[in-house]
């Protein structure tokens, strides 16, 4: 693991990383790299470094730097109030992935606020983070083991403490990828859950498990439905932070589909290689209220993960087979395929009876909000739009990027069903906004509640870049985080 310190003065380093900027004449050296003279930068021009964002090139240190290496990353062009904070996150996620195996490095960009330091505290953890649970010898990529960030000497304590925030948020982040990136071998409804009531032990947080019998006994008929085809029985998991002087209440719910073949709706050849990614809500939402804990937020967080394989068999759930949902509304359904709105349906029942002040759903739920959003923003539906742009604008502070997505009422009567109250499946074009119109149909009445389709970013199947990884990308956790913070009155 990463560790992450702060420091107002250099300090001996394997390496010291400095920010190279797009100026109007050519590359310019940013704020943070003062001590290096101006041989360097003309160096840098010589090798053909032009200061955009991605850019990292490696130098010898120049004599009395403290370090063997220099590495020089790109920072973009600076805006009237500086450098953008994600640029930083980037950045130091660049810095972090291409020095991986040294022992200590001193990461020197602009950090003059505590904003920018937890910003390049939280690039350089998640750009760190490597997984190597199945791979043998020396095929483990060893991540930089001490990253210490270079702050203005103003504000150490406000400095130190935002590097402990990072250091929370980019842990948790990485607890989420590597549940994501943990084979369905592995990783199961039960085996999962046994990993959650393990961190609420660590962590002092509540945690309920419902079994098989559980949920039969309390009628989560979504849960069950879903789970029947496969021999690995589902779970109902809740996990809950309570602060004593919380004054708000929030309510996570997680789709934890641990692996998605699309059951007797079998997904086609091509389609099934990533779908252990399918638990990726779920995930997020679990590493979120462990922030929560960790950070001490004065609100009260519960978390929803409701988990199932979803596989075809001889008990497997049929197109045309109609289930009862936790709350009694039954469903159709049409297609075994659309199944995450289905676990979904019985958690938000069982969230909204204890009456938060809002709910949140996370889930890699269509291919339809891929199609329409591409790989890296995840789109936001909501019962409420004030809530909606929160939540968005939550997601943009905490670096994630969301945007805002209708429910149009017109989509919602091909939902109807010919047998049920409902049906699973309904309108192909729009079809991630028809399973969030599915969704609010099982949210109570006066809960502002807002649906996040992450089933774009969830899982980076390219190069890595800035601080993001092939595989599970912890994708919703800091939006979630930061929504929680948010709620503080």
């Amino acid at each position: 693991m990463t560790a992450l310190t702060v420091s107002t003065t250099p300090t001996h380093a394997d390496c010291v990383v400095i920010g190279i900027a797009q100026g109007p004449h050519g590359p310019v050296l940013a704020p943070g790299a003062a001590d290096f003279d101006g041989t360097l930068i003309e160096l840098l021009r010589t090798v053909g470094v032009t200061g955009a964002e991605g850019e990292a090139v490696k130098l010898p240190a120049p004599a009395g730097s403290g370090a063997r290496l220099v590495l020089a990353v790109g920072l973009g062009a600076a805006g009237d109030d500086g450098y953008d904070v994600e640029a930083l996150r980037r950045a130091a996620g660049v810095a972090a992935r291409t020095l991986a195996g040294a022992r200590r490095v001193t990461v020197a960009l602009p950090a003059g606020t505590a904003e920018a330091v937890e910003a390049v505290a939280t690039g350089g953890l998640l750009g760190a983070y490597t997984f190597g649970s199945y791979r043998t010898g020396d095929r483990a990529a060893a991540p930089v083991r001490e990253l210490a960030i270079l702050a203005g000497r103003d504000g150490q304590a406000a400095a130190e403490a935002a590097v402990r925030r990072a250091g929370v948020l980019g842990q948790e982040v990485n607890r989420a990828r590597d549940l994501v990136n943990t084979p369905a071998n592995d990783l199961y409804p039960e085996s999962f859950a046994d990993v959650v009531a393990s961190a609420g032990r660590e962590y002092g947080l509540a945690v309920e498990v419902l079994d098989e019998r559980a949920l039969a006994a309390g009628g989560f008929g979504g849960i069950l439905g879903v789970g029947q085809g496969s021999v690995r029985p589902p779970r109902l998991v809740r996990i809950a932070h309570t602060h004593p002087e919380a004054t708000a209440s929030l309510a996570f719910v997680g789709k934890g589909i641990t692996y998605d073949s699309g059951g007797i709706s079998l997904k086609p050849v091509g389609a099934n290689e990533i779908m252990k990614r399918d638990m990726s809500g779920a995930a997020a939402v679990f590493a979120a209220v462990v922030a929560a804990a960790r950070l001490g937020l004065r609100v009260n967080v519960t978390g929803w993960l409701a988990m199932a394989e979803n596989m075809p068999s001889g008990s497997a759930l049929r197109p045309g087979d109609v289930l009862r949902v936790y709350g009694g509304r039954t469903v159709e359904v049409l297609n075994t395929d659309a199944e995450g709105r289905l676990v979904l349906a019985d958690a938000l029942v069982r969230a909204g009876e204890e009456r938060p002040d809002a709910i949140v759903d996370v889930a890699t739920l269509t291919a339809a909000m891929r199609f329409g959003l591409g790989n890296h923003l995840f789109g936001v539906m909501s019962n409420d739009d004030a809530f909606r742009d929160r939540v968005v604008d939550a997601a943009a502070r905490a670096g994630e990027r969301a945007w805002p997505m209708p429910l149009p009422k017109e989509l919602r009567k091909s939902l109807n069903s010919r047998v049920a109250d409902i049906a699973n499946y309904g309108e192909r074009m729009g079809g991630g906004l028809v399973a969030g119109l599915f969704l609010q149909e099982f949210v109570p009445a006066g809960i502002p509640w807002a649906h996040l389709d992450i089933a774009g970013p969830a899982f980076h199947e390219g190069e890595p870049y800035g601080y993001t990884p092939n595989g599970g990308t912890g994708c919703a956790v800091r939006t979630l985080v930061q929504t929680a913070q948010d709620a503080v009155r």
